[in-house]
């Protein structure tokens, strides 16, 4: 699909022709019959019986302008995603030699821009009849995994751990791998959240999730970071305090809803509530997404400013929207999805294209010594990110679950003399603590997954290192992959 920057601002925000046919006639919001004819913007001599693609692009392009204008519940926006996939289609069928086509070329890609706009309004991203777990992304990747299990069956793979692993391991290029090795038909998905610590994952994997959730394999992708018990675990200090942790602490557990009466789909934000203002694509650090973990790899406007939320979508910019509000929230508990929703893949995963380079990355953003990176303070292995990493193990080999730990790799440029130290220590620790517990394995010290082109920024793989990572993975032979189906 092409890239294009997503704007929120739809339908009553802009012209009218702006959508179909390019005059500058304007619109006025949420009114009716404001929209002119497919024949006031194209008049096109056609032969009699025959379908002139333009022409019928207009036709569906006004249809799905009007609809948008009243459209409430996901039922109505399926509608006006239908017109516009209409308008799409017969907007593309117009032939190379009409004089038409670079416009209509052009029309293309903006139809699909609101095509973009109306599957998310028609999305609820969930449908958990649940309260919020105070993370955005915790929220919607628990509904897309349980929606996944509903579509597919219980995954034999499941992939965890913070945003690393969430843009760090592709679970179609691991499935992929595993089918060359003639373990076909495996079941890979990613359960990754920004800002996981182990104390996340553990309450991910005992409490979150009932018995008939669990994978037959946990793949933890990380780093040290995620086991310092020495930072502020601002994730899991959200998630204690939500809604949604004493709902399951009562014994009720999420789980997908049958159905939504129709006052509960009622979209919880207009699109003018969201205001994004662009800002580099890698300014990002571990615990990227709203206030999950504000880190100093973000620098002193995040630091000032933590509530603000990240919204990285599959182009070369992303966005930061601004406030408090949890506005993808509603009373009911349905929530809608959010653009970081949009750009999560069916299997959990975050693809990102953007490539690191350290010349025009640091001229916009603060070069982070280690000694000063808020991930590293009071550094210290053990604690209470310790025992949740026994913990896990523990739970896991109750249930003869095999749990493979996988240290992803990080730049040059990131490790530092403090960085660098604090990996050896790392290394050594998880060492000593795999031995009869769980695998451990090492992708920090494989030369070739270092390159700069396969990060997104100095920490964080792209979508280039996420295929190169999940094709180490599927041919180690020290890893006990599930047996295909």
């Amino acid at each position: 699909m092409p890239r294009f920057q997503f704007f929120l601002k739809f339908i009553p925000a802009i012209s009218l022709l702006a959508l179909i046919g390019g005059c500058s006639q304007r619109v006025t919001p949420r009114s009716t019959g404001s929209f002119a004819s497919p024949s006031a913007v194209a008049q096109v001599p056609v032969a009699q019986g025959a379908v002139e693609p333009f022409a019928e692009a207009i036709k569906y392009a006004t249809n799905a302008a009007n609809l948008a204008q009243t459209a409430r519940s996901p039922a109505q926006w399926d509608e006006v995603s239908k017109q516009w996939l209409q308008a799409i289609y017969w907007m593309q069928s117009v032939p190379p030699t009409n004089p038409r086509r670079a416009f209509a070329q052009k029309k293309v890609a903006e139809y699909m821009r609101y095509l973009m706009y109306s599957q998310q309004q028609a999305t609820v991203s969930s449908r958990l009849n649940y309260p919020t777990f105070n993370s955005e992304v915790l929220d919607e990747q628990l509904g897309l995994y349980l929606s996944y299990i509903e579509a597919m069956g219980r995954p034999d793979i499941l992939i965890v751990g913070s945003s690393r692993a969430v843009q760090g391991v592709d679970p179609r290029i691991l499935r992929q791998g595993l089918e060359a090795r003639g373990l076909s038909g495996l079941r890979v998905f990613n359960f990754g959240i920004h800002g996981a610590t182990a104390q996340v994952v553990r309450f991910q994997l005992q409490e979150l999730l009932g018995p008939e959730h669990l994978p037959r394999m946990i793949l933890w992708a990380d780093g040290v970071r995620a086991f310092n018990s020495g930072r502020v675990d601002r994730t899991y200090t959200e998630i204690v305090q939500s809604p949604g942790y004493q709902r399951l602490a009562s014994g009720v557990r999420p789980q997908l809803s049958l159905g939504i009466a129709p006052q509960e789909a009622i979209a919880s934000s207009s699109p003018e509530e969201y205001q994004f203002q662009p800002i580099s694509f890698h300014a990002f650090s571990d615990s990227r997404v709203g206030k999950d973990s504000p880190s100093d790899d973000l620098g002193p406007d995040f630091a000032q400013n933590p509530s603000r939320t990240v919204v990285c979508l599959d182009s070369p910019q992303c966005f930061i929207r601004s406030g408090n509000r949890n506005s993808s929230t509603i009373a009911t508990g349905v929530r809608r999805l959010s653009p970081l929703g949009v750009a999560i893949d069916a299997y959990g995963f975050l693809p990102v294209a953007t490539r690191f380079n350290p010349r025009s990355y640091y001229r916009q953003q603060s070069r982070v010594d280690g000694r000063y990176d808020r991930d590293y303070a009071n550094f210290q292995l053990g604690g209470i990110q310790g025992s949740a990493l026994q913990s896990v193990a523990a739970f896991a080999r109750s249930r003869q679950i095999p749990l493979v730990i996988v240290n992803l790799p990080l730049t040059d440029d990131y490790l530092d003399a403090t960085r660098s130290s604090v990996e050896v220590e790392f290394r050594q620790y998880m060492r000593r603590m795999s031995a009869q517990a769980f695998l451990w394995r090492d992708l920090s010290t494989i030369r070739g997954l270092n390159r700069n082109e396969y990060f997104e920024d100095p920490s964080h793989l792209n979508q280039l290192g996420a295929a190169a990572v999940a094709r180490s993975l599927a041919v180690d032979p020290n890893i006990p992959w599930p047996r295909g189906r």
